[in-house]
C-alpha cells in the first residue's frame, strides 16, 4: 500500500535554483506557491531545496552533489515524490528519476494534475486530456517502467496509466481526435456567445485564489464553486447579472498564473475567447499576497499574449479584510507594507482612478462596487446599443 492510500496524501520534496533570472527572494515566492500547488493536489511538503547554479545540468538540471543530498532524504523519509519547479527537459526527467528513483514532476506536470482533478464539465475535461497528451508524447521513452513500479497519486491522473497509451502513434492519434473535437465544440460555443443579444459583456479575470468564484456569486446570487485552493474554478461560467434594472453578461473565467504551462494555454484558447469577447474586464486582484503587484504583471502579460490588454479594465483589489500592514523601521523603508490607505493612493493614481478596494468575504465596499460596475457598463452599453436607453433610471426621469 502506498503512502498516498495510507494518509490521502504524498510525502514531497520542492527543488528550485537561483540564477540570475531568480534572486534567491524570488526563488523562496516561487517555491511558496509550488507549495500551495502540491498541497492543492494531494501533497505534503516535507521540505524544500535550493541550489545557486547558473546553467541547469543539462542531465541533471541540478548538481551531482544536491541530487546525493536529496537522494539520501529520500530514502530517510519515505518520500514518494520530487517536484521541480522549472520546467524539466524529457532526458532531466528521466536521468533524476533512475538516480532518486521515485516520482519526478515539474511545475508543468503539477498544475496539468490539479487540472485534470479539477476538471467537471466534459470540454474542460476534454482540454485538460489535450495538454496532458501533448506534455507526454516527448515524455514516452522510459515513462511505462515509471508507471509500472508506482500508478496513481499527484501527476498520475488523465492518460498515462495504460500500457497501450505509451505508444507514440496512438498518442498522436489520440492529439489530432482531440483537437478536432474541441475545434467543434469551439464552433458550438462560438454560436452560443453570438447568441447572447445586445448584452454588454463583463469578465471576471485574474490571478488563481483572488475570490473570482466568491465575487461572481455575490453579484450573480448564483453558487458557483468557490474554495480557498487554487484553480478551484476551470469551467468558465456566464451569469445574467441586473444592476438597477441594467442587464448584462458576467463570466468567471479560470485563473492565471506565473509559468502558466504553454500546453494550458492552447487547449484553453477557447475558454479564454470569453475573455476576448468580453467588452469589460474586471481584474481581481488579492491585495493581501505579498507578490500581488508580480500577480498583476503575470495576468497583464497572458491578457497581452491573447490580444486583451487594451480592452476597459478597472482594478478591483480584494480581501482587504486579511491585508496587514508591515511594521518596518528606516533602515529597511524598502521592505514593508504600505497602509491600505497609502496603496489606495499609489494605485489609483497608477490607474487613473479606475480601482476599488474591497472585500468579498465581508462584502465591504460592495455598494460603491456595484455603482461603478453599473456606470460602467451603462457607458458601454450607450455607446454600443443606444437603442437600450429605456433600460436605465434616469430615461424615465426625462
Amino acid at each position: 500500500m502506498i503512502e498516498s492510500q495510507k494518509s490521502n496524501f504524498e510525502r514531497t520534496v520542492l527543488v528550485g535554483v537561483i540564477n540570475d533570472s531568480q534572486n534567491e527572494e524570488k526563488l523562496n515566492e516561487f517555491l511558496e506557491e509550488l507549495e500551495f500547488l502540491s498541497v492543492t493536489a494531494g501533497g505534503k511538503v516535507l521540505r524544500k531545496y535550493k541550489q545557486r547554479i547558473k546553467t541547469p545540468n543539462p542531465k541533471t538540471f541540478i548538481g551531482k552533489g544536491k541530487i546525493d543530498e536529496i537522494q539520501k532524504y529520500i530514502k530517510e523519509n519515505d518520500v514518494s515524490i520530487v517536484v521541480f519547479d522549472d520546467e524539466l527537459s524529457p532526458t532531466q526527467q528521466l536521468n533524476i528519476e533512475r538516480l532518486l528513483k521515485c516520482k519526478i514532476l515539474d511545475r508543468t506536470a503539477l498544475i496539468l494534475d490539479i487540472f485534470a482533478q479539477r476538471a467537471k464539465t466534459s470540454y474542460a475535461k476534454t482540454q485538460v486530456e489535450l495538454a496532458q497528451y501533448e506534455y507526454l508524447l516527448p515524455r514516452l521513452k522510459g515513462l511505462w517502467t515509471h508507471l509500472e513500479r508506482q500508478k496513481g497519486g499527484i501527476g498520475m491522473r488523465g492518460p498515462g496509466e495504460t500500457e497501450i497509451e505509451t505508444d507514440r502513434r496512438i498518442v498522436r492519434d489520440k492529439i489530432s481526435l482531440l483537437k478536432k473535437k474541441i475545434s467543434t465544440i469551439d464552433k458550438q460555443m462560438k454560436v452560443q456567445r453570438g447568441n447572447r443579444g445586445s448584452l454588454v459583456r463583463v469578465a471576471l479575470v485574474g490571478y488563481t485564489n483572488v475570490g473570482k468564484s466568491t465575487i461572481m456569486n455575490i453579484l450573480s446570487k448564483s453558487k458557483v464553486f468557490a474554495e480557498d485552493k487554487l484553480f478551484a474554478t476551470l469551467d468558465t461560467t456566464v451569469r445574467k447579472v441586473v444592476i438597477n434594472t441594467l442587464p448584462f453578461l458576467l463570466t468567471d473565467t479560470v485563473g492565471f498564473i506565473r509559468k502558466l504551462p504553454t500546453q494550458l494555454i492552447e487547449s484553453f484558447k477557447s475558454t479564454l475567447e470569453e475573455v476576448k469577447d468580453a467588452d469589460i474586464l474586471l481584474h481581481i486582484v488579492d491585495i493581501s499576497h505579498p507578490s500581488f503587484e508580480d500577480h498583476i504583471l503575470s495576468v497583464n502579460k497572458i491578457l497581452s499574449e491573447i490580444n486583451c490588454h487594451n480592452k476597459y479594465n478597472l482594478m478591483i483589489f480584494n480581501k482587504i479584510d486579511n491585508y496587514k500592514k508591515i511594521e518596518f523601521n528606516d533602515s529597511s523603508s524598502n521592505n514593508g507594507h504600505f497602509s491600505l490607505l497609502q496603496w489606495r493612493n499609489t494605485w489609483m493614481n497608477k490607474t487613473n482612478g479606475k480601482a476599488l478596494f474591497i472585500s468579498a468575504k465581508n462584502k465591504t465596499n460592495f455598494d460603491n462596487f456595484r455603482k461603478e460596475i453599473y456606470e460602467i457598463v451603462k457607458n458601454v452599453d450607450m455607446s454600443h446599443y443606444p437603442k437600450n436607453d429605456y433600460l436605465y433610471p434616469e430615461y424615465f426621469s426625462k
